[in-house]
């Protein structure tokens, strides 16, 4: 008996997340197909100029802008940006560097500080759990 494997098949917008880009500032032909995990790969490993661009100079989808500003997609709707935006905007944002970035910024830091203290007491709780074990 063979076993036949279909071909894994997404939507363009799935596709797009995964390659980190705007939907839709992509060609038209790509918005319009599927995207197969074999043409997936072959766009990763190999992209064409068109998401070489998109990548460089955008627009960008919501969460890359958030990470390139070093804040949350959520600190970006707090700040009243809900458009993608291009690398030189981004780039014009962070020379301005408006009050409410320079907010979510510090809350983005002390979010990542909370995160490492939870993390490192999570590991001395198993650690303490496991001498007590051994035992």
């Amino acid at each position: 008996m063979t076993s036949h494997q279909s071909t894994q098949t997404m939507k363009p917008a799935t596709a797009a997340k995964k390659l980190g880009v705007y939907l839709e500032a992509t060609p038209a032909e790509f918005q319009e197909g599927v995207v197969s995990r074999t043409e997936l790969n072959a766009l990763q490993t190999d992209p064409p100029a068109w998401l070489v661009e998109l990548r460089q100079n955008g627009p960008h989808p919501r969460p890359v802008v958030a990470a390139k500003l070093g804040i949350s997609i959520a600190g970006l709707a707090r700040g009243g940006v809900t458009e993608a935006l291009t690398t030189e905007q981004i780039e014009a944002l962070k020379q301005e560097s408006p009050e409410w970035l320079q907010k979510e910024r510090a809350t983005q830091a002390e979010v990542r500080k909370e995160t490492i203290r939870i993390k490192e007491k999570q590991a001395e709780k198993a650690e303490k759990a496991q001498r007590a074990q051994q035992q």
